[in-house]
């Protein structure tokens, strides 16, 4: 990689704006849930319909992910994430406008500039901060957690306010997007050309077909399944179990704020691990625990909530994590990111929908929890085979399943 730069590079002034971007990853797009059943009363929209809007980002996701790695070949990664910063804005500011078609399109390119930041970020940290890969991995994943869950907990009371409406509730999620384009704007001097990585991603052409690339894949891809179902239904699970509307989107604050949480301790000790089997095998457990917590005592879900939050924020953590641990290289990690995210979110798309049509079927929420609970085991076995210190390689090589003890590398 070339790097040509108009000025010294500052890592306090990078890590800030690698944080603040980290405020519009999740929030704009979690946000929605409190004010969901608002949305559905102002438009008559069904369950099916809802679900879809909720699944509409994760569908953003799977589409531009793999075009992420390509305006970061064109663009660069500091005007790359500058751009993804600049679309999360204008879907924000799209959504004030109360029309269905400003809020199913402003979600949508809200989406696209997630996705962007999400692929290129870990290969800005491979590049940047190799050293340091899952202590700033759970540092953004914390900023991530927080302004997710101030969204989360404010949404009600904003749309509440009189003269307002669940358009100026989201729209006021704006201020993550404008601080960190402010924060930005010194990295737009450091231009970074990718003529080596471009060669390196063109002949790295076996990583669709490595076993290991799918099992991180696919350890991501069931952690945002499950994570977008619950985060899209939960405040109309807990509604169902009892909960009024204010008190449920306050939960959802809370599992919001549990995400978080990981990121304090759980990124700087990931790197003492000398693997991550059992680790990968720890976190499903926990979030499946939960999920049946709140089937069996829906009266404590103020526990099982925060359980969940942390067992799925830091299995994303370690799902980011194995981006960078898995790959030989910046390019690798890039690309592995674009694939992971391309084919993850495209696994999570159809969730939150298809959640809506099972509660309708079953009329009640413990299907669609126990389904859940199922895909976390899946998730387990994946993470043990993912948890394995080894990388991908660039070359094609024959290698056994995991589970049949494969070699020591691909």
């Amino acid at each position: 990689m070339n790097i040509k730069t108009g000025s010294i590079k500052r890592p306090l002034l990078l890590l800030t704006g690698i944080l603040l971007i980290a405020t519009t990853l999740r929030a704009p797009v979690t946000g929605v849930a409190p004010v969901l059943e608002l949305i559905r009363d102002s438009f008559g929209f069904s369950t099916t319909t809802a679900g879809a809007l909720t699944t509409l980002p994760l569908l953003a996701f799977a589409i531009a992910s793999p075009f992420a790695v390509i305006l970061s070949r064109k663009c660069g990664l500091e005007r790359s994430l500058f751009i993804a910063l600049l679309l999360v804005t204008s879907g924000i500011l799209l959504r004030l406008i109360e029309s269905v078609w400003c809020l199913f399109l402003g979600t949508g390119i809200i989406g696209i500039g997630i996705a962007i930041a999400n692929v290129l970020l870990p290969g800005l940290l491979k590049r940047d901060f190799p050293d340091k890969i899952a202590a700033i991995t759970g540092a953004y994943s914390v900023t991530a957690g927080v302004a997710a869950a101030v969204a989360s907990t404010v949404a009600i009371p904003i749309a509440s306010l009189s003269g307002y409406g669940w358009n100026w509730a989201l729209g006021s999620f704006v201020i993550f997007p404008l601080l960190a384009i402010a924060a930005w704007i010194p990295q737009l001097a450091n231009t970074t050309t990718n003529t080596q990585n471009h060669k390196a991603i063109q002949h790295d052409d076996n990583l669709w077909r490595s076993p290991l690339a799918w099992q991180v894949t696919l350890f991501f891809g069931l952690n945002s399944l499950v994570y977008y179902v619950i985060v899209a239904w939960l405040p109309a699970i807990l509604t169902e179990a009892g909960y009024s509307p204010a008190a449920a989107g306050s939960l959802h604050g809370i599992s919001q704020l549990a995400t978080a949480v990981p990121g304090l301790i759980f990124g700087a000790v990931l790197s003492r691990f000398k693997d991550q089997k059992t680790v990968a095998i720890a976190l499903p457990t926990m979030t499946a625990l939960s999920l049946a917590g709140i089937v069996i005592l829906p009266q404590w879900a103020v526990f099982w909530v925060g359980l969940f939050g942390f067992g799925c924020g830091a299995t994303f953590i370690l799902a980011l994590a194995f981006i960078s641990l898995r790959s030989a290289n910046v390019s690798q990690a890039a690309t592995l990111s674009g694939m992971a995210q391309c084919a993850g979110y495209s696994i999570a798309a159809g969730a939150p929908p298809a959640a809506g049509m099972i509660h309708d079927y079953f009329h009640s929420w413990a299907a669609l929890l126990i389904i859940c609970t199922i895909i976390c085991g899946l998730m387990a076995i994946l993470g043990y085979c993912a948890g394995r210190p080894v990388h991908i390689q660039s070359r094609k090589q024959a290698v056994a399943p995991c589970i049949n003890n494969a070699l020591a590398t691909e």
